[in-house]
Parts: structure tokens; sequence; C-alpha cells
């Protein structure tokens, strides 16, 4: 059993761990196995808005299926408010946009803002459970991962490093590193000479073992502290004294810091499977906590039966509203502000439609003659009042009681359990008592106790967020009430502001207001379902008088004013048709001048504010030597030289102004030819700074302002050690450096200081050697240090051979997929080479023949990642870098577009309702005897017909059309609808492909899947709630069972026990009452009784809680096989057959073997394998995770 350890500020610590209970048991109810969406996630609109948030003030997140373990690691990094300030610190300048991400020369790094918009969802979106699709498609997953469960261990590494390369370039591209670093140190002193001999390793976290340990501290201490001594037959060889010799090994004991536990991942279920939930201590105290038994009793049963009255809130209402009068569908919005919770959802069921409910009670409410608006009543007032007050008593009492503030005594932050979408608060004593049975701690995040938070933190989810995501959630919380309250009033309004064009004129490339806000622009809420005729038409009322022509057009404010982008066409467009968003800005006027100047429109001319600076000219004409920094505002599709002739300037040249890896300000100079690019083309946004040298200015500019251009000269060293292979007096020499030393520079001292012949000058390069001792690829002489990102203080190693130069790559290259055998090749190529060309020379310097090879890239672990599709493309454009390993693979790509899936013939055991073709006598295998069903999937016959060569676009009928024309298919059936389809994982039926129009596109297949194909008896035609189950009719008085036949049921009406007894009941003919059915688990040698007994009444809601076969504990799904008891002729309560006894026997046996040898146990399980026939057990595939991230370097 281990932990693994993650603590922030040592950076940050995290331990991931079993604690209790055996991580490595058989595996019990999974949740990788289960149902839960199945089939490919349709992205269908919504019709309801998620439910608001729950009195934690909380969200939780949804699972997608398999996702529990990203959701507890996402929750954990969320309430570390240092990693989440500092991914929040990283603007649109530096991360992009995701308007952006689309157009292929903008580097987006979409993965970060996907992180800042769900952490900011998390916080201020008022939503009961936030959603992480947007952020899994970011990291290239297809159903088949968001499905499949992983360890959370696993992706925290794999997403730190994912976070790592997408911030390169970045002010945070030292994120993780500053956060979660720390270094183990390992001192070894010699006995003898007292000599101390250190090395030091890096790690992001710790795991440790704490089997048989009293606690963590001692677990520590015994795997990283505790001396080990080097003696006997284990002496140590000590440099010093050149022998062996007794030695003492130790790691320094980090006593400087202490770490508070903030975060726990839990883990339930065994080593294949099971659930992750997360206990989360509330550092910046965002969420409400407070014990359901700490409430007051009669005051929450008072509240109850307040909120049970809706005369008595109804009449509240509108005791605070002027003249006691208000619009009906205002009432209701009222109503869902105030309560939480709407009408239809709290009162409706009960006392109908909310207009029905004040005709019923005209004696307190009086109703307009439309129905329109509501007044109530004078007596009607006042009964309410003494209501109200009591109410409004009560209320404040409550929410005092629950919602502590600053300065109550309990100021210690509080813990919650958040389990996927529900979030429960949860007391530390409560936390101590989870960990039994099949619960175990996993992993443990600790920070530093030191770290303090600012008391403007406390409480405030807004600290830290950024303006624009704030603009965004805040955007985003109205459009949740406005949907909310439209969902339930029927209210279709659109908010629109009018900008009148006589109260606007044209100033510095846009348009900017001549009088007050309130004057120029006017706010009008209108039908979205009207159209823009009669939009015009109720503007043209609105302004009483208007000259000319009338034209609508969508503006956008900017930084430099306001922007028209485009004419508002089409008067029979509704405004949901015509594009119109809720909040649109609309600008008035005659569609081509404002004040008589012609306005320039669209995307491409938005103005841009630039930030200029420039000596200011003196009063005898030339340039004195201050400098002047001001804005100015240029057309996007304007050239960049424009600048110059704003200036007045005839020549000169510009620099931008760009920030460095260590958030120095540094000016880059733009070549001549760029300057007439465009400031879009030139990536030049609002905010960007650029620097004027004219040309009459000399370089003084720049050598005097040493605010801009920082200073190299701090003086330091690196190591360059002999590795040429020609003997040396020294073998390794440190050669003092600058940031701006030339490569060349420190390789020619180097030659000189270790006394080597000047010959190598013209034949040898330096090369970083990492922390492994690994050479990577070597450094251009034309580089400076800091170019080639040299640390200081890093060792180099003299090679043999030139360096390649700015324009040449030198990459690693293996063949096959094990790219850490230490069989790795080298080789030097033009950036410009097209991936086909590098493909030959690397098959010409291997020696291998033939052209049925292609390239993939390798990941973070030095595992295959994504291939290199394109042939024709060139290094470059694919975004393969210098220190790349590439590995050589059999077998040719498919073309773009296209995908290569391995066919499969598969058929059941027990071929009851199967075809039968020439294979079933040509394999001679037995048929399947009668008895207990074991697993299916290990008896059935699964042969492989061949490759499939097929479009993404192609349906799932034409998959199976084509599969039939393989020439080693013979299945034998007259056409693709005999055929069902699965996908298969571990030579198993996994997934079942059940709609043959859809697209194969649609079911997000990948490039590994396989498919297997199943010949039917009669045609099939599948709906999207049809399930395929195996079902076997128990043979009375033989505990055994009848070969399997297939049922299709129709889950239309829902996945209910009582569903499913039906529709087996008519299958078999048999009466309802008269049969018990049971689900078998193959893996477990168990039959668990389906009935509807696990119908129960909850607490809360005093209403039935309906089954759902889905869930635990059943987990159904396509393929399960189903036992059927005929109660009229057996009526005992067995379902298991002799097998079942001898599948449990042995592993049993297998669970005792565990402590005695592999030999012994080999043979143990052999032998009773042998005699029960136990099917091998069904685990999840052991498929690699990984997260794709574009090159950003």
């Amino acid at each position: 059993m281990f932990v693994s350890v993650v603590g922030l500020g040592f950076r940050q610590v995290v331990f991931s761990f079993t604690m209790f209970g055996d991580l490595f048991e058989e595996d019990y109810s999974s949740e990788w196995n289960s149902q839960y969406g199945k089939e490919k996630k349709l992205k269908t609109k919504v019709l309801e808005p998620p439910a608001p948030r729950e009195f934690t003030n909380l969200s939780g997140i949804r699972n997608q299926g398999g996702t529990c373990y990203l959701n507890s690691l996402l929750q954990t990094l969320h309430f570390t408010p240092e990693f989440r300030e500092a991914l929040f610190s990283l603007g649109p300048e530096e991360l992009g946009s995701f308007e952006e991400k689309d157009n292929a020369d903008a580097k987006v790094r979409i993965i970060p803002l996907q992180l800042q918009r769900m952490f900011a969802q998390l916080l201020l979106l008022d939503q009961d459970a936030a959603s992480t699709t947007d952020l899994t498609d970011s990291f290239g997953w297809t159903s088949n991962e968001e499905m499949r469960q992983h360890d959370v261990q696993e992706l925290n590494r794999i997403l730190f490093s994912a976070l790592e390369t997408s911030l390169v370039g970045t002010s945070g591209h030292d994120l993780i590193h500053r956060l979660y670093h720390g270094t183990i140190v390992n001192q070894v002193v010699c006995k003898e000479c007292k000599s101390v001999s250190e090395k030091q390793e890096d790690f992001l976290d710790l795991t440790v073992a704490v089997r048989n340990v009293a606690g963590l501290e001692d677990a520590l201490w015994n795997m990283y502290v505790e001396e080990e001594v080097f003696d006997c037959d284990n002496l140590y060889h000590c440099g010093t004294c050149d022998r062996l010799v007794k030695a003492a090994k130790s790691e320094l004991d980090d006593v400087e810091y202490v770490y508070d536990l903030f975060s726990v991942i839990i883990h339930q279920g065994g080593c294949y499977g099971g659930h992750y939930h997360v206990y989360i201590k509330d550092v910046d105290h965002l969420g409400n906590w407070h014990s359901q038994e700490e409430k007051s009793k009669p005051d929450v049963q008072n509240e109850e039966e307040i909120d049970d009255d809706p005369l008595i809130v109804l009449k509240a209402i509108l005791l605070q509203e002027e003249n006691n009068l208000i619009p009906v569908d205002q009432l209701g919005q009222k109503l869902l502000k105030k309560r939480g919770i709407s009408w239809n959802k709290k009162y409706r069921k009960r006392y109908g439609p909310l207009r029905k409910f004040l005709q019923l009670h005209s004696q307190v409410f009086l109703l307009s003659s439309d129905e329109s608006t509501v007044r109530l009543l004078k007596n009607g007032s006042a009964q309410a009042e003494p209501a109200l007050q009591r109410q409004e008593q009560r209320l404040s009492q409550t929410h005092a009681s629950e919602s502590p503030g600053p300065h109550d005594g309990d100021s210690c932050p509080h813990w919650f359990d958040i389990n996927d979408s529900k979030v429960q608060p949860i007391k530390e004593k409560d936390i101590e008592q989870q960990f039994q049975g099949k619960e175990s701690a996993y992993m443990l995040f600790y920070r530093k106790s030191r770290l303090q938070r600012p008391p403007e933190a406390r409480a405030n989810p807004r600290y830290g967020v950024p303006c624009h995501l704030l603009n965004e959630m805040d955007a985003a919380n109205i459009e949740l009430q406005r949907k909310r309250a439209e969902c339930d009033s029927a209210d279709s309004g659109f908010e629109l502001h009018l900008h009148l064009s006589p109260h606007y004129h044209f100033f510095n490339g846009a348009l900017h207001p001549t009088v007050s806000q309130a004057e120029s622009m006017w706010d009008l809420t209108f039908d979205k379902r009207k159209t823009l005729g009669e939009l015009r038409q109720s503007v043209f009322q609105l302004l009483g008088f208007w000259e000319g022509d009338l034209v609508l057009s969508v503006a956008k404010l900017v930084p430099a004013g306001l922007h028209i982008y485009q004419m508002l066409a089409g008067d029979d467009l509704t405004l949901c048709e015509a594009g119109i968003e809720d909040g649109e800005d609309i600008f008035v006027w005659n569609g081509v001048e404002v004040g008589g100047v012609h306005i320039p429109t669209g995307s491409d001319c938005e103005p841009v504010l630039i930030n200029v600076l420039h000596l200011a000219a003196s009063s005898e004409g030339g340039r004195c030597q201050q400098v002047v920094e001001a804005p100015r505002v240029f057309p996007s599709d304007a050239e960049v030289r424009a600048v110059l002739t704003a200036l007045a300037v005839p020549g000169g040249a510009l620099f931008v102004g760009t920030t460095d890896a260590v958030g120095e300000e540094r000016w880059v100079a733009i070549p001549e030819e760029d300057l007439r690019k465009t400031f879009r083309a030139q990536g030049l946004r609002n905010g960007s700074s650029l620097l004027v040298q004219a040309s009459d200015d000399g370089n003084s500019l720049l050598l005097r302002q040493g605010k801009w251009f920082t200073g190299m000269n701090e003086v330091n060293w690196l190591q360059v050690q002999n590795l040429c292979g020609v003997e040396s007096e020294e073998k390794q020499v440190k050669i003092s450096v600058t940031t701006s030393t030339v490569v060349l520079e420190v390789r020619t001292k180097a030659i000189k200081e270790l006394k080597l012949m000047k010959e190598l000058a013209e034949d040898s390069c330096l090369r970083p050697i990492n922390r492994n001792g690994k050479l990577l690829c070597p450094v251009p002489d034309s580089c400076t240090v800091q170019e080639a990102e040299l640390k200081m203080g890093s060792s180099l190693g003299l090679c043999p051979g030139k360096a390649p130069t700015r324009s040449q790559l030198f990459l690693f290259f293996t063949v096959g997929s094990d790219a850490q055998s230490g069989a790795e090749m080298e080789i030097i190529v033009e950036e410009t080479t097209s991936v086909g060309d590098c493909l030959k020379l690397m098959l010409a310097k291997c020696g291998l023949p033939g052209d049925t090879w292609h390239l993939q890239k390798t990941d973070w672990c030095f595992e295959a990642g994504e291939p290199l599709c394109e042939e024709d493309a060139s290094l470059k454009e694919l975004m393969v870098c210098s220190g790349d390993t590439l590995l050589l693979i059999e077998g040719k790509l498919p073309p773009p577009g296209f995908l290569k899936v391995p066919v499969w013939w598969y058929q059941p055991g027990g071929p009851s309702g199967h075809w039968k073709s020439h294979w079933d006598q040509m394999d001679g295998s037995p048929a399947p005897t009668q008895g207990a069903p074991g697993d299916l999937y290990a008896e059935a016959s699964l042969r492989h017909v061949g490759d499939l060569e097929i479009s993404e676009e192609a349906t799932l009928l034409e998959l199976k059309a084509q599969a039939m024309t393989l020439s080693s298919s013979d299945l034998g059936v007259p056409s693709p609808a005999f055929l069902r389809a699965w996908t298969l994982e571990s030579k198993r039926p996994s997934r079942l492909l059940r709609i043959n129009p859809q697209r194969l596109t649609d079911y997000k297949l990948g490039r590994k899947t396989e498919i297997c194909l199943e010949p039917l008896q009669k045609e099939e035609n599948l709906g999207p709630h049809d399930v395929v189950l195996r079902t076997q009719m128990r043979i009375p008085g033989r505990r055994a069972y009848a070969p399997h036949v297939d049922l299709v049921w129709d889950t239309a009406q829902g996945w209910t026990a009582c569903s499913l007894r039906q529709c087996v009941a008519h299958f078999c003919s048999l009466p309802v009452e008269k049969i018990e059915i049971a689900k078998y688990f193959p893996e477990k040698f168990e039959w668990l009784p389906v009935s509807s007994w696990n119908q129960q009444i909850t607490k809360r809601k005093k209403k039935k809680k309906q089954d759902n076969l889905q869930g635990a504990p059943y987990y159904l799904k396509d393929g399960d096989t189903i036992g059927i008891k005929n109660l009229l002729v057996e009526d005992d309560e067995d379902f298991g057959a002799v097998r079942d006894d001898l599948g449990k026997e042995s592993q049993k046996q297998l669970a005792l073997g565990r402590q005695k040898s592999p030999e012994a146990l080999h043979a143990k399980s052999s032998g009773a394998f042998s005699r029960a026939k136990t099917p091998a057990r069904a685990r999840a595939p052991e498929a690699s995770l990984s997260i794709h991230v574009g090159s950003f370097r």
C-alpha cells in the first residue's frame, strides 16, 4: 500500500496512498463498467437551465460517466488559492482567446483557458454542478476516455505536464515548478574520512508505503529520513578514500516548514475500478457550512409552513411593490428571486398555474382585464403585514445562524465532502470514521502553514478573478436568471442598448458620445420572437421623429470607443434568427455617416488602442531628451508604418514591447519588411506598446532608457565536460559566462581550458546534460546563453560532430513503440524537410527496407502519441522541435479523414438464435455445454477478418456493408441489417453501436478503435433506447442454465426493475408474478436478483425514489447476462450453478495463495482454474491516459 503526497509551498505537497483497507483487493461494483452514457454523448440543448446552488453555496461537477477522478482533482486545484490565482493572473494577451481558437495563425492555449473558465464557473456561476465537457474536449479525449476511469495520481502528473507545455513562453511557464516543485537531498557520509556526497532529486509528489506504520509521519520517516547503513557485504565506494568503506545514507529533513492538510482524495473499490470523491478544507470560507442537527427545529417548521402557503408569500411580495401593483410575469420572477424556486416547481402541482391561483383568490388579489397585472386589495394587505414581519424576522435569524461572519468565534476553515455533483458539509471527526472497508485515502494535498490569505479573500469568490471572467460569469448568471424566469413565466424579452447617432461624433478612430451616457444610450426591452421590421418600427415610434433612412447596426464598445460591426438586414427575420443576443448594443443611424464623417464598419477595421512611446520635439524643431507616452488609435487593417506617419517621422524603426520569462520588459525590433503588415497581422492588440526610434535619434534613446533594456552584466558559469573521446588533463571545467555570451565563445574557451586539439573547434558541439545524465540536442553556435535557454550552473557535454544551424532540427528516433529502450538514434534535418522525406532518411539510417512505415510523436512519458499524418507537411508546420523523439512504426497510415478499423467476427458462446457459417464447422470447437453461463465473452468465437479503411463521415451501416466485402469475412448473412456492431476492448465487446444511420465521427471512435461484428438470424434496427441482454432460462433441479437467447428491451419508459420484469415475462410467455430474474457478475461468479425492493422513501422529499438499473448495485448495460427462473416449476431462492461454486472456490484458493511463493501460487491457480474452467476476469482496459497539447515554443 502506497501514498502519494503533493504539497503547496515546498512549494505544495501531495500524498497519494491507501491508508486503510487493501487497494489491491478484487474489484466490486466499479464505475468504469457502469452504463452511464454507454453511447456517444449527444450535446443536445438542455430544455431547462441547471438548478441553482444548494445551501452550501458551492458548485459540484457533473460526472461524464467515468470522470470522478478528474472531478476530484479539479475541485482540489480549484480550492488551492495559490494555484487558482496564479492561473487567473495569465491574461488573454498571453493565453489568447476562445474567439481565436479556430485561427490557424493564433497560438491559443486552450487548456489553461478552459481551466480558467472552469474555476470561474465553480466560483461564481449559480448552478449546482459545472460541466467538464469543454475541458475534456480541449484534452482531445474521445467518449472512451470520458467513460473509462483512470488513476488520479497519473492524471495529476499528466495534467501538470500538459499545463507546463501549454504555458511555455508565458509568464506562467514556471507555475507548476513554482508551486509544487520540491527537492530530495540524499547524503552519504563516509565512516572513515567523514566526506559527504550529496545527490539531489526533483519531485512534484511523494509516494510512501503506509502498510504496518502508525501514521503518515512514520511512513515519511521510514522512506525518506531514516538512516541506511552500508556495511558487511554492502559497502560503499568512497571517492576520497578510493576503496570500499562503511557509510550511512539519509535524506535531509525539512524542519523549516510545517504543512497543513487541506484535501483528501478518497478511493472506493479495488485497483481496477471504483469511485473517487474528495474531502476539501475551504481555506477561503467560500461555502456555507452548518450541520443539519444544529438548526432549530421549531423555526424550520415555521419557515416551511410559510413556504408552503403561497398566499402569504405572494402577499409579502406585493406589499413591497409601489401601489401594491406588479405585472404577473414579474411576480413570477420576484418569487424566483426571493425564494430561490419557481412557482411551477414549488406550487403548480398542488395549486395550478399562477394566474389561476390569483383568480381563485379574488378576495385578496385583483387582476386587470387582460390579466397582465395584479394588485393586492387593501384587506389582503392588512392581513399580510404581520405574517410578513414574522417571516422576515425568522429568515434573518436563520441566515444569521447559517452564515458565520468574519467576526465569529470559529474562524477555522470547514471541510466539505464533494462527490461529483453533490456537495455536503462534513466534520473532521466524521472524516476519520470514513476510512473503513473499501474506502481509502489515496492522495493528500498539503499547504505550508505560513501561507496566509488576505482578509479581502475571505468569503469573496470574486477575489483574484480577472475582469473578463468576472464579466463573463456575471453575464452568464444574468443569462441563467433570465432563462429560469423565461422557463417558468414564458418571458421572452431581450434587453437592447440603443445608441443614437445624433448624440455621437467620430473622433480618434471611433464613435464617442457628445452628451451623457443616459442621454446617448436608451435601454429597450423587446420580444426576441419579433422581427427586425417590428424592432425598427418600435425604435421609430420611440424616437418620435427621424429624418432620412433609419438603419440599425450591431455595435460594440471597445477600448477606443464604440465601433459598428454589421448592419441588420432582413425585416422578416426574428431577433434570434438575425443573431441578436440579450444585451446587444444597437447603433441607430442613416447607414453612411455621423456628423458628416463617413464611418468605417466591420471587424476588419476594428480600432485598436496602441501605447506609442517616442522622443518629444524641442522648441527649436529638434528632439529633446524627454520620452512621451501617449495612446493612439489605428484601424486593425492599417499598416504598422502608419505610426510613423501619424507622428510625422520621415523614417525610423519600430520596436514592440514584450515581457520575458522573468517578467522584465524588453523591446523587439519589427523588421522593415513587416512594417507593411497590418496591426492585426503583426499581432498588435489593444494595450500593445510601440517604441518609435527616429532615424536622427541614433542609438541614444535605446542606450539611455535602462528601464526598457535591462542589463545582462551578472557573471555566472557553465560546466563543460569532455565527452569527445580524447584524453585531457581535466575532465570538466567551469566557463564564466553572461546571458549574452555566444555559445561559440563558450565552446572555444572550453576547448582551450581543457587543452584539447584546436581541430575540435571545427568539428564539435555543446550538448546540455539533463538530470538523468542524458545528452540533449546540441546548441547552435550562433545562439546566446539566454536564447539557448541554458540555466546558469548547468552541465554541458563537449561532443564530436557539428551542431545544427538555426534552420535545422536535431531529432532522436527509435524503431517501434519503446522510446526508453536505450536504442535511440540521432539525426539532423532541415526544419523545412517534409515528413515523408524525414521518414526515408530515418529508414535509410536504420537500414530498414519498404515503404509501409509511418512516424509518431512521443508524449511526455515517452509513449507513442499522435501520428504525423501529413507526409507532405514540413516538420516545422507540424511543430516538431529540436530534441523531440519520433518513433518509426510499421504500417501505413490511412489518408486524412479516414479511419483504419480492424474488424473481427464475433459469435457469443451458446449460438442460439445466431447464424452458422462454414467457420463453425472449420473451427471444430465443441458446442457450449449447459451449465452456468460463465463469461460469454470468454467463450465467444473471435476471429480477425481484416482491416477496413473507411471515411470518418461514413455511417455505421456503410461500415457493416464494407466489412462484408472483406475477403476473409464470409459471414454467411444476407445483408448488413443482420449484423450487430460492438467496439472491442481487451478482446471483449465493450460498447454497442446501435444507430445504423449515425456517422462514425459522431461515435468518437478514435484511431485505435477495433470493431467486432455479431451475425444475427433476423434483421435488427435498434433504436436509441433499446438495450440488448443475454437471457438464460434456469433448468429446474439441475443447477444449470439453457443456452442464451438475446432480448431487446426498450428503456424509453425508464431503466426500472418493473419494466425489465414485464419485458422478460412477455418474452418468456409467463405471468410476471411467476418469474424471478437476476443479473450475472461473471468476474465474481455471483447472481444479483432484480426486483423493485430498492424503491425507498427519502426523508427530504417524502416521495418514492425511482430505481434505476443503470446505477448501483446492478450497473446494467448491453450484453449483460440475465438469468430467468420459472416459479411455476422451481421456487427456491438459489440462482447459482455448479460452475459458480467451483469458480468461487478457485478465487478463495488464489486469495489464500497470495502470501506463498510465485511458483506455488502459479501451480495452485492453474490447477484450480483448469478444473473450474474459470473465465479470465473482466478488467478495465489498460489504456494509457494522455492530454493532447499544441506546441507553443
